[in-house]
């Protein structure tokens, strides 16, 4: 069974995927939150309160989250040519896969950020709290555990956007997929190709909700 399956091309892509998700669900993660920080911050009623900012994060957050990956990989490509001087490569997918993912989990940190219990910011406030001590003694540790919900989500969606990746060139499961698969009509390769990928996301959702539930003490 699955002969014409070469082992070590499935290995190197299953690395390739692996790394591009790793490094994207990290920056991404960071990224988030400071976008995720700003939306709420900067709200109306909150501690930074700007409408000017606001609207200006909000624009770039809701542009770049509602644009369709592929066209949004098609339109960096000259930006990730001048950043990393090709477009082929699983290092070359990293900007698409940041810019695309970032935006989908700042909204998901405001939304976090949004169900904290004001009372408790507001008592920090009247206790002289500055704002970094807010941010990382009230909001950060009371919205962990639904942060750490959204970057599971966040993290598998990234898996799923390297397989699309994969069709101009970026490297990973879904290039395998597409040019020992799809091209070569060799449907063993796409069928183990698939079962890594769900094996991947798996792990992910099963490591996801295994610290939210330990972050979780209600």
């Amino acid at each position: 069974m699955f002969e014409r399956v070469n082992w070590d091309n499935v290995w190197k892509a299953t690395e390739e995927t692996l790394y591009m998700s790793s490094i994207s669900v990290v920056i991404t993660f960071i990224l988030g939150i400071i976008l995720g920080l700003l939306l709420f911050l900067t709200a109306k009623g909150n501690i930074w309160e700007n409408k000017l900012i606001n609207g200006i994060v909000a624009a770039v957050v809701n542009i770049f989250r509602s644009i369709p990956f592929v066209i949004l990989i098609v339109l960096l490509i000259p930006f990730t040519r001048t950043l990393l001087g090709t477009i082929i490569g699983a290092d070359a997918a990293l900007p698409a896969l940041i810019i695309g993912a970032a935006p989908f989990y700042a909204r998901m940190v405001e939304i976090a950020l949004r169900e904290i219990d004001k009372g408790v910011i507001e008592a920090a406030r009247s206790m002289g709290a500055k704002t970094s001590e807010i941010i990382w003694k009230v909001l950060l540790p009371e919205s962990m555990p639904a942060l750490v919900s959204g970057i599971t989500v966040t993290a598998i969606a990234i898996v799923s956007y390297t397989a699309m990746a994969g069709f101009v060139g970026a490297g990973g499961l879904g290039n395998l997929a597409f040019l020992d698969g799809f091209q070569r009509n060799n449907w063993e390769v796409t069928f183990v190709c698939t079962i890594v990928i769900l094996i991947i996301v798996f792990v992910i959702q099963f490591i996801g909700d295994y610290i939210t539930a330990k972050l979780d003490k209600r």
